[in-house]
């Protein structure tokens, strides 16, 4: 005699969203001792689209369960749609799920329909399936202007990457054409368990070039600042240009730099940025190529943990033109965010590094996620996450947090 097969049925509910829907339903599914093999929900606008699949236990018939959830949905007055599923079809669901997963975030200060499909269509190019789609940022009003618009969804994808190089290719093309910000992260233990958090001083900290305002006050800005645009594009090493640069900075007054610590344009963002991450948890530092004298600062005005910076050479009350210790280059910030880790008992992958020039990159490309900050074209490039269109407190939505996790403080 054949052995009687379970039942694999897939309920599908739609309709106005209310309480006691998931609860009605899975009442009656009790009363018949199903099992349930998957459940999702997504609300949008009210409206609820309910998917849960279940198990008939081997030799029941599921007539009678049907019935009485069809009774059920008349008196929730929502809307039903069974789908059988054969044996053969739930097994190979099942043995596709241990396909590897990962996170693509898309965000911007308005999200367009237009860049969502162009990043979705590479994905289907890459035969990548996305598995749920989860909006990061409160609800905007149609009626009433935001000071600081931003729209973020986080995608959650499965598959096998056929080629990742050309996928990142394409994913920065459409973020020059279609403005927006991208992010592409394998979905592992790492990614959901981030603890220290690295951050270069000038141009993403702050909205300037501390030793291009420094140079501005000294009378020769426009020298300094060209060293320094082609210093931060690679076009020279920054330790050559850093020299060069100091040493036109020879007899400015320490006032000066008080003047400017105080006045420094802390890029918009940060605040709430360094209170959610001081909130939850995370270890924070500066790794900048500029000055320990403005870094210090801006670590007591944003709860910093560590700060590494060159020092300035200060006799007589005026900058000698010279430094103290190490110049703190690329290679330099990697060293000090690998050394961090390691104080703090930190993997390396559960680090992140933010960041805008070439000297950043050897950081960015270490940290488990690097990030490129309002960066130059050759870092955007290099990096597998970017954030041009948004402040600082954007970093939080690549770690996966919604609104409500970050204004709950």
């Amino acid at each position: 005699m054949a052995k009687a097969q379970k039942e694999v049925i897939l309920l599908k509910v739609s309709g106005q969203d209310k309480p006691g829907v998931t609860s009605g339903l899975t009442a009656v599914l009790a009363q018949y001792n199903a099992n349930i093999l998957d459940i999702g929900q997504a609300d949008i606008h009210d409206t609820l689209s309910l998917g849960m699949l279940f198990e008939v236990p081997a030799g029941k018939d599921s007539g009678p369960v049907l019935k009485d959830l069809l009774f059920k949905a008349y008196e929730l007055d929502i809307k039903v749609k069974f789908i059988p599923i054969s044996l053969e079809d739930y097994e190979s669901w099942v043995g596709s799920q241990g396909k590897p997963r990962y996170i693509v975030t898309i965000l911007g200060e308005t999200l367009a329909a237009a860049q969502v499909s162009a990043v979705t269509k590479v994905m289907a190019e890459e035969n990548l399936n996305i598995d749920a789609i989860k909006r990061l940022t409160g609800r905007t009003s149609l009626t009433e202007n935001s000071e600081q618009p931003r729209s973020c969804i986080q995608l959650s994808v499965r598959g096998e990457l056929r080629d990742k190089e050309a996928m990142t290719s394409k994913f920065m093309e459409i973020s020059r054409n279609l403005n927006v910000d991208l992010s592409f992260q394998e979905d592992n233990i790492y990614r959901r368990n981030r603890r220290l958090v690295c951050f270069d001083m000038d141009s993403t900290l702050i909205q300037a070039e501390v030793i291009d305002k420094l140079a501005e006050l000294a009378g020769v800005g426009e020298q300094v600042s060209a060293i320094t645009e082609s210093a931060m594009r690679g076009e020279i090493d920054f330790n050559t240009s850093f020299k060069k640069r100091m040493a036109m900075l020879e007899g400015l007054s320490e006032e000066v730099l008080r003047d400017v610590a105080v006045n420094l344009p802390i890029t918009k963002g940060a605040h709430r940025l360094f209170k959610a991450l001081k909130y939850y948890g995370f270890k924070t530092a500066i790794l900048s190529g500029g000055f320990t004298y403005f870094a210090e600062y801006l670590q007591k005005e944003l709860g910093i943990d560590y700060v590494h910076a060159n020092q300035l050479e200060i006799k007589n009350g005026a900058l000698t033109g010279g430094y103290i210790g190490e110049i703190v280059d690329g290679n330099k910030k990697a060293e000090f965010l690998k050394a961090i880790a390691e104080k703090e008992g930190i993997h390396i992958n559960q680090t992140i590094a933010v960041g805008d020039g070439a000297n950043d990159l050897p950081m960015l490309n270490l940290a488990g996620l690097g990030i490129a900050f309002h960066a130059k074209p050759k870092v955007k490039e290099s990096a597998e996450s970017s954030i041009s269109s948004l402040g600082l407190d954007g970093v939080l939505y690549l770690l996966g947090y919604h609104d409500r996790h970050i204004d709950l403080m």
